[in-house]
C-alpha cells in the first residue's frame, strides 16, 4: 500500500508582491538611471512575478557615495549601538519569516519546506549570531581594536537569495562596514524585501544598499574605486574574473565559488542515515547547492546494498509545486540553468555512465528535472568533474580508505565533502586527509552560524561565518 498526499499549498496571500520595483539606495527606493527594467519570473510556471530596475554605471556610483558617506557615522557607533539594528533586523526577519518563506519560493523555486524550515531560521540566525559579536571585536583575536575596512561591495547567488544576503550583510554590519549588494538578477525580491526591513528597523539611511541588475551590474560595483571590500559567492569563472578585476588594488577579497563534493560511505556506515544524508547532499534544494555531495563514493561491498536503498527513497521524492508542504524537490531556478543539467546529464551518458531516475511526473510549465543517479561513473566522466549544480547524483566505488580518500580530492574544487562510518579514528583520519574547507561526519548539509565556511582551490578562499568571519571585513 502506498500512501497518497492531499495538495497541501502555503498560500500566497501571505505576500504582497508590487508589479515593479526600483533600486534602495540611501534609504530610498528610486528607479535607474538609465530607465532600464527586467522581469523575474517564478521557475515553477514562468509566470512573470514583478518588473525590477536594471542598474548601470551611474546608479553604482551612487549607491557607493551613499555608502561611503554613512560609514563615517555608522563606524564610528558604539559596537552595542550597532548590535541593536541587526538584534531588530533579526526580529523582523522572524516576524516576516512565513511571507519571506513564500516569496523566496516564489522567485527561487525552492520547496517552501525549505525556505520555512531551513532557509528562514538560518538567515535570522546569522543577523542574532554577529549582532552579539558586535560589542565584542576586541576579543575576536584580531587586535585590541580592530577597525572596519569601508564600503563593502557584495555580489551573492540565486542558489540562497537571502541566506546569502544574511553571510554577506551581518558580519559587514557587526563590524562596522556599509555596504552596496547585489542579489542575482532571477532572484532580486528577497533582497527588496530585506531593504524595506532595514527602513522598519531604522537602520541610518545608506548603511544598506540594494542595486538589483544583471551581471554587468556586480562587474562595476567589484571595479569600483571606492568599494574596499568585495565579497562574492557564486561560479568558480565569475570568480575568477573578480579576482582578475580586484588584482593590484588594495581591496580585500574573498571568493565562495563552486564545487563537487564527494560524499563517502564506509561498509560500516548505518545505511538508513547514510540514504537519507545522500538524499539530503544533493536533492536538497534541487541540488542548486555549492557544496552539495554530486558524487557518491560506496565501499564495493555494500554498493549493491545502498543503491538499492537509495532508488527505494529516490521513488518516493516528490516533486512539483514549490508551495506545497509536500514537496521535496521544487523548480530548477532558470531555463538558463536547466538546459546546462541536461547537456551534463546527457553527455554523462553518452560516456557510458548508467542513468536512473524515479518514475515521476514533471509539470507541463516551468522548469523541472526529474532527481537523477548515474553508476559505472569514473574520475574521466564530465560528470564526476563538473559541476552540475542539479539534482544529479555521479556513484563511484572504492575499496580503501586511501582509494576513497585519492578519488574524493581528485577535483579542482575544495568546498565540502561527506564520510559516513561509524569509527571515529577513521572519521578523523579521512577528515585530516580531505582536502576540503568543511567535512561532515555522519550528516551532511548542517550548517551553523557560529561555524565557519568555505573552500580551497578552485572553490575559493577566505570564510563565512563564525569568529572567522569577521576577519574578511576588518583591517587586520
Amino acid at each position: 500500500m502506498t500512501f497518497e498526499y492531499a495538495p497541501a499549498p502555503e498560500s500566497r496571500a501571505v505576500v504582497d508582491i508590487a508589479p515593479s520595483y526600483g533600486l534602495f539606495i540611501d534609504g530610498e527606493f528610486a528607479d535607474a538611471a538609465g530607465g532600464k527594467v527586467f522581469k523575474t519570473v517564478s521557475p515553477a510556471n514562468e509566470e512573470v512575478l514583478s518588473e525590477v530596475a536594471q542598474a548601470g554605471s551611474e546608479d553604482v556610483d551612487r549607491a557607493v557615495k551613499a555608502a561611503r558617506k554613512a560609514f563615517e557615522k555608522w563606524s564610528a557607533l558604539p559596537g552595542a549601538e550597532r548590535a541593536k539594528y541587526l538584534f531588530r533586523i533579526a526580529r523582523l526577519i522572524q516576524e516576516r519569516s512565513r511571507e519571506l518563506a513564500v516569496l523566496e519560493s516564489l522567485d527561487n523555486g525552492k520547496p517552501i519546506r525549505e525556505s520555512r524550515d531551513s532557509d528562514l531560521p538560518l538567515v535570522a540566525a546569522h543577523f542574532f549570531y554577529y549582532a552579539g559579536w558586535a560589542d565584542k571585536l576586541g576579543h575576536a583575536g584580531y587586535g585590541a581594536d580592530p577597525k572596519p575596512l569601508g564600503v563593502a561591495g557584495q555580489v551573492i547567488p540565486w542558489n540562497f537569495p537571502l541566506l546569502m544576503l544574511a553571510w554577506k550583510i551581518a558580519p559587514a554590519l557587526a563590524c562596522g562596514n556599509t555596504v552596496v549588494l547585489k542579489p542575482a538578477e532571477t532572484t532580486p525580491l528577497s533582497a527588496l524585501f530585506f531593504a524595506d526591513i532595514c527602513r522598519q528597523a531604522g537602520l541610518p539611511k545608506g548603511v544598506v544598499n540594494i542595486l538589483t541588475g544583471d551581471g554587468s551590474t556586480g562587474a562595476e560595483l567589484v571595479a569600483h574605486p571606492d568599494v574596499n571590500k568585495v565579497a562574492f559567492t557564486g561560479s568558480t569563472e565569475v570568480g575568477k574574473a573578480i579576482a582578475r578585476t580586484v588584482a593590484g588594488t588594495d581591496k580585500k577579497l574573498t571568493l565562495e565559488l563552486g564545487g563537487k563534493a564527494a560524499n563517502i560511505v564506509f561498509d560500516d556506515a548505518p545505511i538508513d542515515q547514510a540514504v537519507e544524508g545522500i538524499v539530503n547532499g544533493i536533492f536538497f534544494n534541487q541540488g542548486h547547492v555549492c557544496c552539495a555531495g554530486s558524487r557518491l563514493l560506496v565501499q564495493e561491498s555494500v554498493q549493491d546494498e545502498l543503491l538499492d536503498a537509495l532508488k527505494r527513497r529516490m521513488s518516493t521524492l516528490r516533486v512539483g509545486d514549490p508551495l506545497d508542504k509536500n514537496t521535496d524537490i521544487g523548480a530548477i531556478n532558470s531555463a538558463e540553468q536547466l538546459a546546462r543539467i541536461k547537456a551534463l546529464a546527457d553527455a554523462g551518458e553518452s560516456e557510458g555512465a548508467e542513468r536512473w531516475a524515479p518514475a515521476c511526473e514533471l509539470p507541463d510549465a516551468g522548469y523541472w528535472f526529474a532527481p537523477t543517479l548515474f553508476t559505472g561513473v569514473t574520475q574521466a566522466h564530465r560528470i564526476a568533474q563538473e559541476e552540475i549544480f542539479g539534482p544529479v547524483l555521479s556513484v563511484l566505488t572504492f575499496r580503501t580508505p586511501e582509494e576513497a580518500v585519492a578519488k574524493a580530492n581528485n577535483t579542482p574544487y575544495g568546498l565540502s565533502a561527506g564520510v559516513w562510518t561509524e569509527k571515529g579514528s577513521r572519521i578523523l583520519w579521512m577528515a585530516n586527509q580531505l582536502r576540503a574547507g568543511i567535512v561532515w561526519s555522519n550528516t551532511f548539509n548542517k550548517f551553523d552560524p557560529a561555524s565557519p565556511f568555505g573552500g580551497y582551490k578552485e572553490s575559493g578562499f577566505g570564510r563565512e561565518g563564525g569568529r572567522h568571519g569577521l576577519e574578511a571585513y576588518l583591517d587586520v
